[in-house]
């Protein structure tokens, strides 16, 4: 290698290289395209501060967010018979709750946990749509049920954030039942006049919309979440015609009198802070 191969060949090389910049340094909003240090999202609890994008929040951090102090307790729920149907597709049913819990760190695809809001005695359940896309089996009927005994034994109010894809398609007609068991375990709240509080984020969908989600005595929505049963193609294709634009998104929801207030993530914990008092005097 002579003088010119050793000095010039690595030089224009180094120049031409691309630089690496870790994934987890950046985030590319989905809503205006702009790339945000993911730094500058999490400060703004997730939310795109130039198009108002409302990304996924991590459940720790929407729990910190919404009750005071940022202090709360994870409830331990039921464990449940993993797979009741022996049933597999691609994968076995239990491999693959095995690599959601993994991927999670967390037991099913709903989380429960409580504390105060303004003081006052509050549970909360988190839908987690990265557990297998936050559908509902009987570990998701158990836990919601425990959450609707501890808001009576606690005299709270329990306040449900919905995420899914609806029924888990792995326990079958045992996940079906779980539409009739939540709906029966709010019926328990109302007969005790504890408040049901529902906030639906994206995307709420299947069979939790046709149960819990559409049962709150107050249902709050995050701006551009989709909201519906089935998605708009396979509606299109039964009834044969054209949706309006912006169908089962919040804002729409609301227009129509299926959703009481779309509400800025920001402004969640506000939100709450003036509903409870009206709702638990």
């Amino acid at each position: 290698m002579n003088w010119i191969s050793r000095l010039t060949r690595p030089t224009i090389k180094a120049l031409n290289q691309k630089k690496e910049v870790p994934d987890h340094f950046w985030d590319k909003c989905p809503g205006c395209g702009t790339l945000l240090y993911h730094t500058e999202i999490s400060q703004n609890h997730f939310v795109c501060p130039h198009c108002n994008y409302h990304f996924a929040l991590p459940i720790l951090k929407r729990l910190e967010m919404l009750f005071d102090n940022e202090e709360f307790t994870i409830v331990q729920l039921p464990k449940i018979t993993d797979d009741p149907l022996n049933f597999s597709d691609t994968k076995s049913y239990p491999d693959r709750l095995k690599d959601a819990r993994k991927k999670t760190k967390n037991p099913d695809a709903f989380v429960v946990a409580c504390g105060k809001i303004g003081g006052k005695n509050a549970v909360i359940g988190i839908f987690d749509f990265s557990f297998m896309g936050g559908s509902m089996g009987i570990a998701v009927g158990e836990a919601f049920l425990k959450a609707v005994q501890l808001a009576v034994l606690q005299e709270a109010a329990l306040i449900v954030l919905t995420a899914s894809g609806g029924a888990r398609m792995q326990e079958g007609m045992l996940s079906l039942m779980q539409m009739a068991r939540t709906t029966i375990g709010i019926e328990q709240l109302k007969a005790k006049n504890l408040p049901y509080i529902v906030i639906l984020t994206h995307p709420t969908t299947g069979g939790v919309t046709a149960s819990l989600a559409m049962l709150g005595d107050i249902t709050l929505a995050e701006p551009g979440a989709i909201i519906g049963f089935a998605g708009p193609r396979v509606i299109e294709q039964t009834i044969r015609a054209k949706l309006p634009e912006n169908f089962q998104k919040a804002e729409y929801l609301e227009a129509h009198g299926m959703v009481d207030r779309v509400v800025n993530r920001v402004d969640l914990r506000n939100e709450l802070l003036i509903l409870l008092p009206y709702l638990m005097p």
